[in-house]
Order: structure tokens, then sequence, then C-alpha cells
């Protein structure tokens, strides 16, 4: 039962999260054909991310007195309706609509989270949330070559919605359906009935518990640090996509297949490396490898003047995020006792959230006022920021991880 179940919430996790891959390579083209801005497309991609920070909780205290199942059959339903939307979409305010809706959805993974809490004992909790993990590294390699196949294949038929490149939508919304029915035969509910309508964080707490965690506690500086990181990575993915449509005129196929590398090697960093190197060599120096070699990669975007070069630089910074990521909340929970884990958790991932929220606004008005690179350089700035912190830090951290 338990295996079982695990895998049919790892397979409804990873399809959800293919279409989600498939719409964001589609995202800036299409916005762009109908007139968008780079702040427009930034403010896009940030009405997802505000979306799902805002109904994660809900879904969350939802599925509590309700159940799990439900709450997660109901969110891939509305997410395969708001990528049809997407698909059909002819204006700019259709487009924010399905995406406001696709956030909706999307905020089911707190449940799918909560469900693998209810079928795990404590000793392979971890192991079932790397599920979570695995799914969303797999989903974000497949999901992006997937729309820059389907996309090109859409212009075979025709120009407009829900042709063209729009055809992605389409695949994505299929997909999302089919999830939704395999998931309706196959998924069991994982709540037990004495256990519903237990206490869930409401957004309120959420909110105060992030104040309290960010400013005013022993992991502010690191909290800080892995904020400032993730803002430079979502300024990063908001206008890749636009500069190498302005600079090197690739178009969605190109951009996207170079999208699924950049998952790939970041499966491979996180899956493979990791595993092998934190045992040999600690946290504390793949946190600060991953900082410098993220550094390098935008410093290489920033500079770059042929393809070549943008592709070393974007696996610099692939790999850099791949050994940042998993170190970074590897020495946050160290960090912690062991009576504030959850809560230690659930800030990281809300600070995670935020950055998502904040740096496609920030990248897209960068890319608008100051040109293609500065996003880039912003980006910079943030890592160095972060370096210089981890290096006055080094020895402290290097404490830490010596008493796990």
């Amino acid at each position: 039962m338990k295996k079982n179940a695990l895998f049919v919430i790892f397979m409804t996790v990873f399809v959800d999260l293919v279409g989600f891959g498939i719409i964001i390579p589609l995202t800036p083209f299409l916005s762009r054909k109908l007139g968008a801005t780079p702040f427009e497309i930034g403010a896009l991609m940030t009405v997802y991310s505000l979306m799902q920070f805002l109904m994660s909780p809900f879904w969350g205290s939802l599925s509590d007195r309700l159940g799990r199942r439900p709450i997660i059959l109901v969110s891939l339903l509305v997410s395969s309706l708001s990528h049809l939307g997407f698909a059909f979409s002819t204006t700019l305010v259709g487009l924010f609509l399905a995406r406001m809706f696709a956030g909706i959805g999307g905020a089911n993974i707190s449940t799918a989270m909560a469900y693998i809490a209810d079928v795990t004992d404590k000793k392979d909790r971890s192991k079932g949330m790397g599920l979570i993990g695995a799914a969303f590294g797999l989903g974000f390699v497949l999901g992006p070559f997937l729309g820059g196949f389907f996309g090109e294949l859409g212009t075979h038929f025709g120009s407009e919605p829900p042709l063209g490149k729009s055809l992605a939508a389409v695949v994505a919304s299929a997909i999302c359906f089919l999830n939704f029915v395999i998931a309706f035969f196959t998924l069991k509910e994982s709540l037990s009935k004495e256990n519903k309508e237990s206490s869930s964080m409401s957004l309120s707490q959420k909110l105060i518990l992030l104040k309290k965690y960010l400013f005013s506690s022993s992991l502010a500086g690191m909290l800080q640090m892995m904020l400032l990181f993730s803002l430079a990575v979502a300024k990063m993915e908001a206008t890749l996509f636009l500069f190498v449509d302005d600079i090197y005129s690739w178009g969605m196929k190109e951009a996207s297949y170079g999208f699924a590398f950049i998952g790939l090697v970041m499966v491979f960093t996180q899956g493979y490396l990791i595993r092998k190197w934190i045992p040999k060599y600690g946290e504390t120096k793949l946190l600060l490898w991953g900082t410098i070699l993220s550094l390098l990669g935008y410093i290489g975007i920033a500079f770059s003047n042929s393809i070549l070069m943008l592709g070393f630089a974007v696996t610099l910074l692939a790999i850099g995020m791949g050994l940042f990521n998993p170190s970074m909340s590897g020495t946050v929970s160290l960090m912690s006792g062991p009576e504030e884990q959850g809560k230690v958790m659930g800030v990281y991932q809300s600070l995670s959230a935020l950055g998502r929220i904040f740096g496609p606004l920030l990248g897209g008005f960068l890319y608008h006022e100051f040109g293609p690179r500065s996003p880039f350089f912003m980006a910079c700035l943030f890592t160095l920021i972060v370096l210089v912190y981890l290096m006055r830090t080094y020895r402290e951290l290097k404490k830490v991880e010596g008493h796990k």
C-alpha cells in the first residue's frame, strides 16, 4: 500500500509538473506576440507564483478537513482547464487569468507533501519528500522539451490559437486532464477519519512566522542569503528566454531545448553529484562552490557574445544551482533545533516562493528599462553578496556541519 501510494503521488506531481514545464517556454513567446513588454512578461510569471503562495495554506487547510484526495483531484482539474484557457487566449488579459488559475491549481504541492507524510513513517519521511524534488526535476526536463516540440509542430497546422505555438498549451492541458483521470481511479485517500480537521497554518500565521525567522532569529542571515539567491534565479528564469530571442534570435524550440538542458544538468547534479560529494566535502564547501559557479554563470551570460560562451555559462549556472539548493536547505536544517524543523522548512519554502514572486517582476523591469543584459548583472550583484556572507561565516558554518 505504501509503495503504491508513493508511486501514484510521485506520478501525479511529475505529470502535473510536465504540464507546467510545457507552459514555461511558451509564456514569454506567446505574450510577446500579443504585445507584452518585458515587465508585463515578468508579471505574467509572477501571478502564477503569487497565487500559489496565497492558495497553498488554503488548500492545505481544506485537505485537513476534507481529505487529500479531493483537493489533489480538484487542483489537477483546475490546472488542466487553466492550460486550455491559456491555449485559447488571444489577449494579454486572457493569459493573465489563465496563469492566475494555474497558480491556484499549482498550489497542490503542499497537499501532496501532506499525503506523503500521511503514508510514511518518520524514518522514511525524508526519502518520501525527496520524491517531490525528483518529480520537480524530471518534470522540468521533459516539460520544456515537449513544449518546444509541440510548439514547433503547431506552426505546421496554423498560426492562431489554439494552433501555432499555442498547441503546446493544449498538450499541457491534455496531459493534466489525463493525470486527473488516472488519479481519480488510482489515488486512494491517505488521511484517516480521526486525523481530519487537524490544525493547519493560516496565511497570516505563515507571514508572522516568516517575519520572525527572517529578521529576528539565529537563522536570519542564512535565510536572507537564500532569498537573495532565489531572487537572482527567478530573474534569470524570467528573462533568459527573452535574452536568447533578442540577442541570438532563438525561437521557442531552441530556447525550450536549452531550458530542458539546464534541468537535465540540475537533475544530474542533485541526483548524483550531491550524494557523492556531501559525504566527502560537506554542505559548507558545496554551498560555497555552488555560489561561485552560479556567480561565474551569471557573469558569463551577461558578457556572452556567442552561443558557445552562453552554453558554457548556462552549464556553470545549472551546476551551481544544483549544488547550492540542497546544500543550503541542508545547512539551514542543521542550524535548526529538532523541535522547529517543520516550521523552518516551511519558512524556507515560503522564501523560495517570494523569490519567484518578486524576481520576475524585477527582472522584467530591468530588462525593459536598462536592456537585455541588466537582469544578469543584477543577479551577479545578489550572488556576490551571498558569496561574501558565506566567506565571512565559513568557519561558523563548518562548526555547525561538524555537529551533525
